[in-house]
């Protein structure tokens, strides 16, 4: 399993240490995901914040190292959540629906079945997304999640590998994301995306949660 996404790529240089941008999250030191999404580690698994906040420009590329690469069926998504006015980026985890979608490495359907580009033919460690030209500047966390399917033939199956990194957003629009979700509550276990059989083999798949905001 992929273990953690612990550091950041920001105008091509990747973090020194881990934790650094990131939050440290709970498999900090084993390889284990979310199962449960109703719990409140599907926000962001934190085990303690991060040391600093990064700055990035808006329509500029972020990236996330995955520790031990995305070594699994699935997805990978990404979201955002801003840190609202008067607080501080490191005291706010981002209850509420205060989340909306930025991006979707997705799926190839073949005559095999269903691939995916992180995974198959060549394993990815760095994963990229780009932040909305219009998403109004200030304060964010930027999530990153990686859905593992490869047990998910029935409900309960999926595990989420994931983080937060704490970033201040800069030359931002006046842009309106939307639509804005919470975690927990945004996903079912019964959501179709969550679920992956094996036979019949899979023509079709459709990425739980929003649609993504393309600001």
């Amino acid at each position: 399993m992929i273990d953690r996404f612990s550091k950041l790529i920001v105008d091509g240089q990747t973090d020194a240490k881990e934790w650094t941008y990131v939050r440290e999250t709970k498999n900090y030191q084993d390889d284990h995901g979310v199962t449960d999404v109703s719990s409140v580690d599907l926000r962001c698994f934190q085990y303690k914040g991060a040391a600093s906040t990064v700055t990035v420009a808006a329509g500029d590329s972020l990236g996330f190292v995955a520790d031990q690469g995305v070594d699994h069926p699935g997805p990978v998504q990404f979201y955002m959540a801003k840190v609202p006015d008067g607080t501080t980026t490191d005291a706010w985890d981002g209850p509420g629906k205060v989340w909306f979608k930025i991006g979707y490495l997705g799926h190839n359907v073949t005559a095999k079945g269903i691939e995916w580009p992180t995974y198959t033919p060549t394993i990815q460690k760095n994963v990229f997304v780009k932040i909305p030209k219009n998403v109004p500047m200030g304060s964010y966390l930027v999530r990153v999640e990686s859905i593992a399917l490869h047990q998910a033939q029935q409900a309960g199956g999926a595990q989420f590998y994931l983080g937060c990194a704490q970033v201040t957003v800069t030359g931002g629009g006046s842009g309106t994301p939307s639509p804005l979700v919470s975690f927990p509550g945004v996903y079912k276990i019964s959501d179709a995306g969550l679920i992956l059989p094996v036979y019949p083999v899979p023509t079709s798949y459709t990425p739980p949660g929003p649609a993504i905001w393309e600001g």
